[in-house]
């Protein structure tokens, strides 16, 4: 019988047991699942939420493999108990998620829908957007999110770039790496997005010299992190008008301050990070495979990288 410990919040438990259940009996697993922190030498594996009940991981001698719920590891990384192998949430509703609201947004600043909509009073202006093929779209970040987005806005025929920090191959879309290839896409993106993981290497990607390296009129969509930007240099650039609009799904504060100038301000759009979600049906999945994985000597999927911090 394999033990594993649900470590996560009770909102949590209601809704993923069930959905872990059923996937790891359709894996084959015995599995004893329970959230009885009480004898930690006997758990195998520890399903968990950085926002949950466990904090100290030190008396989990024997524990094989930590499952994160969750997408970021920047938690994770912070909890210096965590020396066990430890795995981020990779799943088909995350990435899901995260291509409808990266599209959606997309195609909202590219057909200037924001205009068209606060526009109703009678006046007939036609503003003729040009086609996809001729809007250059940039993405920082071509982990397995940012490539599910780019293949997504690849396929609806976006002119699409993407960015990391090692070499990526990606059929009909331009990668680039390294300083020289981000000064390439920052200064020909007309619409960039950012879904690079929360790293000190990260952190303000975006600041006053990067941002001043878009191309004047540019979009900027942030369902990534929120410290991937520099909060006043953005609204410095949207002042001056070198950045048109930006919409936001993720902040240094969650939730945003009420009191926030975010909230107020007329081209920048505030979503309550929602770009994506995981979802228990599809993540309990993963889990088991995962632990399938380990107990029959297979690698374990999505594993951390702590020299580099995802």
């Amino acid at each position: 019988m394999i033990n594993v410990l649900f470590a996560a919040l009770d909102v949590r438990w209601d809704s993923y047991e069930a959905p872990l259940r059923a996937a790891f009996a359709a894996k084959g697993l015995q599995v004893h699942l329970h959230r009885d922190q009480s004898d930690p030498a006997a758990v195998d594996y520890i399903i968990y939420a950085p926002n949950g009940p466990l904090q100290d991981f030190t008396p989990y001698v024997n524990t094989k493999a930590v499952l994160s719920l969750w997408a970021g590891v920047e938690k994770l990384m912070a909890n210096a108990t965590l020396t066990q192998p430890t795995t981020r949430m990779v799943d088909a509703g995350l990435s899901e998620g995260m291509v409808e609201w990266v599209t959606g947004h997309v195609l909202r600043h590219h057909l200037g829908m924001d205009a068209q909509l606060s526009a109703q009073n009678g006046d007939w202006t036609p503003v003729i957007p040009p086609l996809a093929r001729h809007r250059a779209v940039g993405i920082l970040g071509m982990g397995a999110l940012g490539q599910a987005c780019a293949e997504a806005l690849r396929d609806l025929n976006f002119n699409v770039s993407g960015w990391s920090r090692t070499p990526k191959s990606v059929d009909g879309i331009t990668c680039c790496y390294g300083a020289e290839g981000l000064e390439t896409i920052l200064s020909t993106s007309e619409i960039l997005v950012l879904l690079l993981p929360q790293t000190a290497a990260t952190e303000n990607t975006l600041n006053a010299d990067t941002l001043a390296q878009l191309p004047k009129g540019a979009v900027i969509l942030n369902p990534g992190r929120g410290p991937l930007i520099e909060d006043q240099a953005l609204l410095d650039a949207l002042d001056s008008g070198h950045i048109a609009q930006a919409t936001l799904d993720v902040f240094r504060i969650e939730p945003l301050p009420r009191d926030h100038p975010f909230w107020a301000h007329p081209k920048l759009t505030v979503t309550p990070h929602i770009a994506s979600e995981t979802r228990p049906e599809t993540a309990s999945l993963e889990i088991a495979e995962n632990i399938w994985r380990s107990e029959t000597g297979k690698p374990l999927l999505h594993l951390v990288n702590r020299e580099i911090g995802y």
